[in-house]
């Protein structure tokens, strides 16, 4: 049997490929879009991919399903319960697809996270015939947490509704399998899909009956309060992203021919002015030594597609500035999250701009000692802006400071002064240059980033005030 695990960090997302060796027949689970390393496996194991299988409708990517039905006529298969414009093979409770004489998958409903969720059970002879080798759990079974069930409010379900499903789920179909049975899951920690999710990317149904707060014994009512408490804020894209894994859409390869257009600066000029959202990739440093006034920083050495799916408007076209080269990088991650109104970038990057340096602005950037001297008695005594999350502002803070969490500060901008310093700062600094460029584009001017974040400022033994 082959089994091989696919983790893509920049959306800690997991995906699956799994083969009979004997007959070469293989099934991609939970694809990304771009596709090119399963193929690239494939033709290399001599392996043909007849199915690509979702265990549910994800709303933090989208998939590659279309693309593999495209690209190598692999048949896509979806729980029962899903609906979708594209013709798919519904998987009930006990469906199985048989990929050769050692290795088969068995469906096992599991709704909770999603209406239409399931998991798949990966039985190889040749290592047990009586018991399955791998369960994936898709969003219902995380390393350490499980599928949160709120983020189908928009389309009708209530997180109550969904939270009860996912409690008989749990206890239902996957808490019964052996303890040794792999659990291999669709997420990992910095996902939004769950609230605390083990960095680890595999584990066994023993140690998560042990040691998974929501596998613990408890009644159906106590699970559903724990499990729909205290659960990030889920970004617009979410519902976009769920709605957009249902439709038949263009494949990823089209949405890049038509996005990676150069365009002089009076083409991004007429763009900017038109609406179009100028997005700054490059390093937060990079930017704030130089960038095009109103351009919004969102660095790819981050969270890039998170970010802009949070911040940005899909409706609404894109252009971009990127160093020379990478382009593609960040078309590709847009359309990972189906972001695909994508205008063009900037011809030679920054440099484009030398002939108009009326048109280039800087961001100061403070070192955690200058920003606790002007704190200080005599100081300039400037605003204290914190974004990151609640959590973490709760943890550890600079005395004063003012939390707006980076996803919420678009909404509360208003609520700043526009007569004073405001001193932006995240836990190291790519949040904060984000926040930065975001309040400098809404015409606040007096803004420093803290160079370091939060980790600069203890590293350097400043004093901090923290939750009692």
């Amino acid at each position: 049997m082959i089994l091989k695990q696919y983790y893509l960090g920049c959306l800690a997302h997991a995906s699956y490929l799994v083969a009979d060796r004997k007959s070469g027949a293989a099934a991609v689970i939970d694809p990304q879009r771009d596709i090119d390393g399963y193929l690239a496996d494939a033709r290399e194991l001599d392996l043909e991919i007849g199915h690509v299988i979702l265990t549910h409708f994800h709303a933090d990517f989208v998939a590659g399903h279309l693309e593999l039905r495209d690209r190598c006529g692999a048949e896509i298969a979806v729980g029962a319960r899903g609906t979708a414009d594209y013709p798919f093979r519904p998987l009930e409770t006990g469906a199985t697809i048989e990929l050769g004489p050692d290795v088969r998958l068995e469906v096992l409903e599991t709704p909770g996270h999603s209406p239409e969720s399931i998991s798949i059970l990966v039985h190889d002879a040749g290592h047990d015939e009586t018991a399955p080798y791998a369960v994936l759990t898709g969003d219902t079974l995380f390393i350490g947490d499980v599928g949160r069930p709120d983020l189908r409010a928009a389309l009708g379900w209530t997180a109550e509704e969904l939270g009860g499903l996912l409690y008989d789920s749990l206890r239902e179909r996957l808490l019964p399998l052996p303890d040794a049975t792999l659990v291999y899951p669709t997420h990992g920690a910095g996902s939004l899909c769950g609230k605390s999710i083990s960095s680890e990317t595999v584990s066994t149904i023993g140690e998560q009956r042990r040691y998974n707060y929501a596998l613990q014994p408890m009644t159906k009512e106590t699970f559903v309060r724990i499990v729909t408490a205290d659960q990030p804020d889920s970004p617009a894209y979410f519902t976009y992203d769920a709605v957009m894994n249902t439709r038949e859409r263009p494949t990823l390869d089209a949405s890049l021919e038509r996005s990676l257009r150069p365009l002089d600066l009076a083409e991004l000029l007429d763009l900017g002015a038109a609406g179009a959202q100028i997005v700054d990739a490059r390093e937060p440093a990079d930017f704030a030594g130089a960038h095009l006034a109103s351009a919004l920083n969102i660095g790819l050495a981050g969270s890039f597609a998170t970010w802009c799916g949070t911040l940005l408007d899909p409706g609404r076209s894109i252009a971009l500035v990127v160093d020379p080269g990478r382009e593609v990088e960040a078309v590709t991650r847009l359309g990972r999250i189906g972001f695909e109104r994508i205008a063009g970038y900037l011809a030679l990057g920054m440099t484009a701009l030398e002939p108009r340096p009326d048109l280039v602005v800087r961001t100061e950037r403070i070192s955690a000692t200058a920003l606790a001297e002007r704190l200080g008695p005599g100081g300039e005594q400037p605003l204290v802006l914190d974004v990151r999350t609640e959590p973490e502002w709760g943890g550890a803070r600079i005395a004063g400071s003012l939390n707006v969490p980076l996803n919420r500060l678009p909404g509360r901008i208003g609520e700043l002064p526009a007569d004073r310093q405001i001193a932006v700062h995240c836990q190291t600094d790519y949040r904060a240059s984000i926040a930065a460029s975001l309040l400098e584009h809404h015409g606040l001017g007096n803004v420093t980033a803290l160079v370091g974040g939060m980790e600069a400022w203890e590293a350097s033994r400043l004093e901090r005030a923290e939750s009692a």
